[in-house]
């Protein structure tokens, strides 16, 4: 018993020591759990028994790289002396490759930190030179880029230098364009207004056709609204002038055309001098521009025109005026006899409505404008009217007409104006590009196109495309919104208005175009 006593003592002793070391040691000193042999005494016995010995299992512990000695070196404990280590052989071999894997990465650290000190070294005393491969190829970008930006530089100088000649040229140009003043605004209407005309020559009168279902002809020279027609039952959508008679076509809303018979007395109220000119700010009296208790107000028709079945849109006299043409929302022209208001011949071909028909001066030709961006031309010198197609647009055709050299000016909603040949129907002459879709528009006897725009602007081209001029406009001066239509006058007295133009603000404007003084004969 007390042997056995003895023993345990023994190991008890001997494993509160190894948990007061493993508590007092620094993290990572012991790598591992060692089994220590232990030999015990043993009470006397058998001569031929050994004896015994006891292994003690020591705690293992969390493993921690130890902190590498000079270096070189494979850690004290590797230079020690084997015989006076109490480590095992394979656990001695272990830890030695650990150190000598340590060694090498520091080595390769110190090497690479070594190289960093002399790359910086060398930028120290040349900042100007980048070593490296990487950063010569740097600092040849930059000296690249710095060369095109010098070079860039010296082009531009010229360049900058010939855009002001060409500023200064164009600048030359704007001054040799011509003079465009308001003359007199033409107010009466409620509603807008979406064609203007003049009257034949000597007349001094233009007419206007409104939404507001009426239609007035006006002094050129007063603005007073010299008779009101009221016989039709819709919009008024256009409005012609007989070529030598004192009669008015107009078509209507109404499915209707309408001829009827204007025989006015000038105004003798207050006249201007053909120096003078209206303020456009000038406050106008609605009472006195029109007729306002009903005088001079016309409701009956000489020859009612039917046979659409859609809005008439247009309607214009033939070359002679002994017969009338109308274009029509339920795709269709229609040509009428103005003695007994027959129909004589309808001209269809279009797949969409039409919006326009104007009709050449002297010749039997007529013109038809749809929907369905084409525009069509009718010769009617033959008791079969011929037809010929011209596409170009690529959207709605607004309006197409004739100038005094056989030639067809169209504009469309596409916002582009075209000139075209009669005899070659394939391509266009001139191309005009504006900024907004294209209303009505006219050609003078001086082959000056006037283009209205949905964007309450009017431009003056020629028929090869060359701006001319624009007209003026601002809040006080000019139309307020779209303008609908613009008409010439062949009138060429001093200080009139010769040119007209209509909107939908409900006003027309008479405006005096002065060509450039090196361009008058």
């Amino acid at each position: 018993m007390s042997r056995r006593s003895s023993l345990d003592e023994l190991h008890l002793r001997l494993t509160r020591t190894a948990k007061h070391r493993k508590n007092s040691c620094e993290p990572g000193e012991w790598a591992a759990g060692v089994a220590m042999p232990l030999e015990l005494p043993h009470a006397a016995g058998p001569a031929n028994k050994t004896p015994r010995s006891l292994k003690i299992s020591m705690p293992r512990m969390r493993h921690h790289e130890p902190e590498p000695a000079v270096a070189g070196s494979h850690g004290a404990r590797a230079d020690a002396d084997p015989e006076q280590t109490a480590l095992p052989p394979r656990l001695r071999s272990r830890l030695n490759e650990l150190f000598f894997q340590i060694e090498k990465e520091f080595e390769s650290v110190c090497t690479e930190n070594v190289a960093l000190h002399k790359e910086l070294e060398l930028l120290q005393e040349k900042p100007d030179r980048e070593p490296g491969d990487r950063c010569e190829e740097t600092d040849g970008a930059v000296k690249s880029k710095q060369k095109l930006m010098s070079h860039a530089a010296q082009k531009l100088k010229p360049a900058y230098k010939l855009k002001q000649q060409t500023s200064k040229i164009v600048s030359s140009f704007k001054a040799a364009s011509a003079v465009c003043s308001l003359v007199r605004e033409y107010r009466s209407h409620k509603d807008g207004v979406w064609e203007v005309s003049t009257g034949r020559p000597g007349q001094n009168v233009i007419g206007t056709a409104s939404a507001d279902h009426t239609a007035c002809v006006w002094s050129v020279d007063t603005g007073r609204c010299l008779l009101q027609y009221q016989g039709h039952e819709g919009s008024v959508n256009s409005v012609r002038f007989h070529p030598s008679r004192d009669l008015v076509l107009t078509g209507s809303g109404d499915q209707t055309a309408h001829v009827w018979q204007a025989v006015v007395t000038m105004d003798t109220g207050r006249a201007l001098s053909s120096e003078e000119e209206v303020d456009p700010t000038e406050l106008y009296d609605p009472m006195e521009l029109g007729p306002a208790d009903g005088s001079n107000a016309l409701r009956t028709p000489i020859l009612e025109l039917t046979g659409h079945s859609g809005v008439v849109i247009a309607a214009d006299w033939l070359a002679g005026a002994e017969q009338v043409v109308t274009a029509s929302w339920d795709r269709t022209a229609q040509l009428f006899d103005v003695t007994t208001g027959e129909s004589l011949n309808t001209l269809a071909g279009h797949d969409q409505e039409l919006t326009h028909v104007s009709a050449h001066p002297h010749h039997k030709f007529v013109v038809t404008s749809s929907k369905d961006t084409t525009f069509r031309l009718w010769d009617f010198r033959e008791p079969i009217p011929c037809v010929s197609v011209f596409q170009g647009h690529t959207d709605t055709v607004t309006s197409a007409v004739f100038s005094r050299d056989d030639k067809v000016v169209s504009g469309s909603d596409d916002r582009t104006c075209k000139v075209w040949d009669l005899k070659n129907m394939r391509s266009p002459l001139a191309t005009i590009r504006g900024d907004a879709a294209i209303n009505r528009l006219d050609v003078s006897a001086a082959n000056v196109i006037a283009l209205p725009f949905d964007n309450r602007h009017v431009r003056l081209y020629d028929l090869s495309g060359q701006r001319l001029a624009r007209l003026p406009r601002s809040n006080r001066l000019g139309h307020r919104r779209m303008v609908c239509s613009v008409t010439w006058s062949d009138d060429t007295s001093c200080g009139r208005p010769n040119l007209f133009s209509s909107g939908f603000d409900n006003i027309a404007i008479g405006w005096l175009i002065t060509p450039p003084k090196d361009s008058k004969d």
